[in-house]
C-alpha cells in the first residue's frame, strides 16, 4: 500500500512539475514572440486602425487611470497617423459601458470627429476584440494600445488571427494592483494560446460588416450627434 501511494505521489509530482513548466514556457513564448512588435509612436508603420482595448469605466463614464492612459496614448498615436480609432470593450449590459466612455473621452479631449471613432460594443475579451476587429471591422493592419503586460498577449492573439499587428505601451503610471494583473496575465496568456492555436472559438457575437474605412457613427447608440 505504501509503495503504491509513493508511486501515486511521484506521478502527481511529475504531472504538476510538467504542467507548471508548460505554463511558464507558453508565457515566455508569448512574451518573446510579441516584444519585437512593441514600438514607440514615431516608429509605427501605416495601419488601418488604432485599437484601444477596454478597461474599467465608472458609472458616470469616467475612465479608470489605466483606461485613461490607454486613451491618451492612442491620441498620441493619432497625432502621428490620423488613423481611425476602434475602441473595443464591454457593453454587454445597460448598466456598464466601456466603449461610450472611451469615445466620449476621445471626442472631448482632442475634438476627434465622431465619424473617426468606431465602437465595438461586444469586445468582451482580448480574443473577441481582435477577432471582431478583423471579421466585423475589416481591419488588416492595426496598432494596439494597452499596458505592456497586456499588450504582449494582444499582439500575439492578433497575429495568430491573421492581423499585421503592432503595439504601443500605455504605461504612464504605476497602477494599483499591477502585481495581481501581471500574475493573472500568465493564466490569460495560456488560455489565449489555446484559443488561437487549438480551440479557435467564435466570439459571443459577430454580425454585419462595418468597414473601418467608413463612418464611425454607424456604431453609435446613445451618444448625441
Amino acid at each position: 500500500m505504501l509503495k503504491k501511494l509513493k508511486r501515486i505521489l511521484i506521478a502527481a509530482a511529475i504531472i504538476l512539475a510538467a504542467s507548471i513548466s508548460a505554463i511558464l514556457l507558453i508565457n515566455y513564448h508569448i512574451q518573446a514572440y510579441s516584444s519585437k512588435y512593441i514600438l514607440d509612436t514615431a516608429s509605427l508603420p501605416p495601419t488601418d486602425a488604432i485599437l484601444v482595448l477596454g478597461a474599467y469605466a465608472a458609472p458616470d463614464g469616467q475612465p479608470s487611470d489605466m483606461l485613461k492612459d490607454r486613451l491618451d496614448t492612442a491620441l498620441e498615436v493619432h497625432a502621428q497617423s490620423q488613423t481611425n480609432f476602434l475602441v473595443s470593450g464591454d457593453h454587454g449590459r445597460t448598466t456598464y459601458d466601456e466603449v461610450n466612455a472611451m469615445k466620449t473621452y476621445l471626442m472631448n479631449a482632442k475634438d476627434i470627429p465622431d465619424q473617426d471613432i468606431f465602437m465595438d460594443h461586444a469586445g468582451f475579451s482580448t480574443y473577441e476584440s481582435l477577432y471582431r476587429a478583423k471579421e466585423i471591422f475589416g481591419v488588416n493592419k492595426v496598432v494596439i494600445v494597452t499596458q505592456r503586460y497586456h499588450l504582449m498577449r494582444a499582439i500575439y492573439v492578433a497575429r495568430k488571427l491573421g492581423l499585421e499587428a503592432y503595439g504601443v505601451a500605455a504605461d504612464k503610471h504605476i497602477y494599483r494592483g499591477i502585481e495581481w494583473y501581471e500574475t493573472r496575465e500568465i493564466a490569460a496568456r495560456n488560455k489565449d494560446f489555446l484559443c488561437v492555436n487549438i480551440l479557435q472559438p467564435k466570439p459571443t457575437f459577430l454580425g454585419e460588416s462595418i468597414p473601418i474605412s467608413g463612418d464611425g457613427r454607424l456604431t453609435n447608440d446613445h451618444i448625441k450627434q
